[in-house]
C-alpha cells in the first residue's frame, strides 16, 4: 500500500517552524510521505501566525482555496493548526465559515496531534479541540528536521511580558521552561546527530528559568551548552532589554562555541512609545545595555526589531527611533508596519497612524537602516571569517552560501567544501544584506 502523503504550510516565526518539526516528525512516524503538490496530498496542514494582519488574511485566502482542492478530492484532510486559531473567536469562525475544513487545533495540544488526526479522519464532523495551558512541558516528542547542519532547540514556552501590541501571551501562554538536563541532552543528541550549530529558542530567553523548581538564569545554562555538549556554535534568540544582564554579555564573550551575535528589540526610540508598548526600559538603558556588549564583546554583531507607526506615535517619536538607530549603527534590523491585534491594548489606543503615514516612515527608516547595514558590511571586506558552510546557492550552484559567527550571510566560492564544514573566508566585497568572498588558500 502507498504511503499516504502530506504538504504543510508554515507561517510566522522561528516557534512555528520548530512546531512543525514536530508536527513532521509524527506524520512520519505514522508513516506519512511530504509533498509539495499540494493538490494531491492526503492531508494539508496549514500552520498559522497571529502576530500580523497580513499573514491572518493570507491564511484565509489560502483556506478559501483549499475548498476548491477538497471538492476535487473529498478524502483530503484539512488541518489548520498554530497561534491564529488559538484565538477561539477565529477557530470558531473558520469552522462555521470553511466547514469543509476537517481538523482545527490550538498551541497547546500539538503532543497529541496524532489522536486529533485520527478523530478528524472518522469524524463526519469538524474536529475544533483548543485547550488553556496545559502542565508540565512535554518531552520526548518526535522530530522531523529538515536542515541537518542547524537545529532549533525549544529552551522556553510562552512569554510574560505582555507588551500591549502583542497577541503571543494570549495564543502561546505564560512562560515555562524545560529543564536544563533535558536540554543538554537534546543538544548532545544533536552533536552525535553531525548537527554543527544550534540556536536556543524562546519568545525570551533572557528571562530562562525563573519559574522552574529550582530557578537556574539563562547565562547559566548558556555556560552549560557552551562547556559540556561539545557543539561547534550556539546562537540564541529572542533576548528582551528588560532582561539582558551584564553576566550574559559576560558569557557570551566568555564563551568558546557561543556567537558573537546578539538580537535584540528595541521597537522604538521613543521612550513616550516605549512606555506605551510596556515595554519595560527606556531608550537610556538601552543605549547603555549596546554600550556595555560592544565593550564586552568586540566586534559583536547586533540586530534588531522595529515597529513604525504605534499609535500616538508622532513625527517626534518617530525621528527619536531613526536618531538611536544612527546611534547604535545596527548590523541589520526587521522593521515593521504596526499591525492592531483584536485583544490587544493597543489596539484600542488612540492616535491610530494612518497606513500613509506608517509607509511613509517606513520607507525612511529602511533608507537609513540600509546604509548602516552596508556601512557594517564593507567594513567587514578584507578580514578572514570563519563560515559555517549551508550549502549551495540557491540562484549560483557553482558558489556555496554560509553564515558568520557573527551571523551574516556570506557567498563565496571555493572548492572541496561541503555543508556543515566551518572554513576560512576572506570577505571581498559587501552588499546590503550579504557578503561575498573566497575560502583562504
Amino acid at each position: 500500500m502507498q504511503n499516504k502523503t502530506y504538504n504543510m504550510t508554515v507561517f510566522g516565526c522561528q516557534m512555528n517552524e520548530r512546531d512543525a518539526e514536530t508536527l513532521r516528525g509524527f506524520l512520519d512516524e505514522m508513516g506519512y510521505c511530504e509533498t509539495e503538490n499540494r493538490e494531491q496530498a492526503d492531508l494539508v496542514i496549514m500552520n498559522t501566525c497571529a502576530v500580523r494582519q497580513k499573514a491572518e488574511e493570507k491564511v484565509f485566502g489560502l483556506i478559501g482555496r483549499l475548498g476548491r482542492l477538497k471538492e476535487i478530492n473529498p478524502d483530503m484532510v484539512i488541518a489548520i493548526c498554530g497561534c491564529m486559531v488559538q484565538q477561539e473567536a477565529v477557530a470558531k469562525r473558520i469552522k462555521k465559515q470553511y466547514p469543509f475544513v476537517d481538523l482545527i487545533f490550538g498551541t497547546h495540544n500539538i503532543a497529541v496531534f496524532p489522536e486529533l488526526l485520527k478523530k478528524a479522519e472518522e469524524s463526519a464532523e469538524p474536529v475544533l479541540d483548543l485547550r488553556d495551558e496545559g502542565g508540565e512541558v512535554a518531552e520526548g516528542l518526535p522530530v522531523a528536521r529538515r536542515d541537518h547542519v542547524k537545529a532549533w532547540v525549544n529552551i522556553t514556552y510562552g512569554c510574560n511580558n505582555f507588551c500591549s501590541y502583542c497577541i503571543v501571551p494570549y495564543v502561546r501562554g505564560r512562560e515555562k521552561s524545560r529543564l536544563p538536563a533535558d536540554i543538554l541532552a537534546e543538544v548532545k543528541g544533536l552533536v552525535a546527530g553531525g548537527f554543527k550549530e544550534v540556536t536556543l529558542l524562546g519568545q525570551n530567553v533572557s528571562s530562562y528559568g525563573r519559574e522552574l523548581a529550582e530557578p537556574v538564569d539563562f547565562a547559566s545554562l548558556l555556560q552549560r551548552v557552551d562547556r559540556e555538549t561539545g557543539i561547534a556554535r550556539v546562537r540564541f534568540m529572542t533576548s528582551h532589554p528588560r532582561d539582558f544582564t551584564r553576566e550574559l554579555a559576560e558569557t557570551i564573550a566568555l564563551g568558546k562555541s557561543i556567537c558573537e551575535h546578539v538580537h535584540l528589540p528595541i521597537q522604538s526610540g521613543s521612550n513616550h512609545i516605549l512606555d506605551l508598548m510596556n515595554r519595560g526600559y527606556t531608550r537610556e538603558h538601552y543605549l547603555e545595555l549596546v554600550k556595555m556588549l560592544r565593550s564586552m564583546v568586540p566586534g559583536c554583531t547586533l540586530t534588531t526589531d522595529l515597529i513604525v507607526g504605534f499609535p500616538g506615535e508622532t513625527e517626534e517619536d518617530f525621528k527619536a527611533t531613526l536618531d538611536l538607530v544612527a546611534e547604535v549603527g545596527f548590523d541589520s534590523a526587521f522593521t515593521f508596519l504596526y499591525s492592531p491585534r483584536k485583544g490587544t491594548p493597543a489596539a484600542t489606543l488612540p492616535g491610530q497612524v494612518p497606513r500613509s503615514v506608517k509607509k511613509e516612515r517606513f520607507n525612511r527608516l529602511l533608507e537609513v537602516q540600509n546604509r548602516w547595514s552596508l556601512e557594517r558590511n564593507r567594513a567587514m571586506v578584507g578580514r578572514v571569517e570563519e563560515v559555517l558552510v549551508e550549502g549551495p546557492s540557491k540562484t549560483r550552484k557553482e558558489v556555496m552560501t554560509g553564515r558568520t559567527r557573527g551571523n551574516k550571510t556570506v557567498n563565496f566560492t571555493g572548492e572541496n567544501v561541503k555543508p556543515g564544514d566551518l572554513v576560512p573566508v576572506e570577505i571581498t566585497g559587501a552588499r546590503t544584506w550579504s557578503l561575498v568572498g573566497r575560502v583562504e588558500a
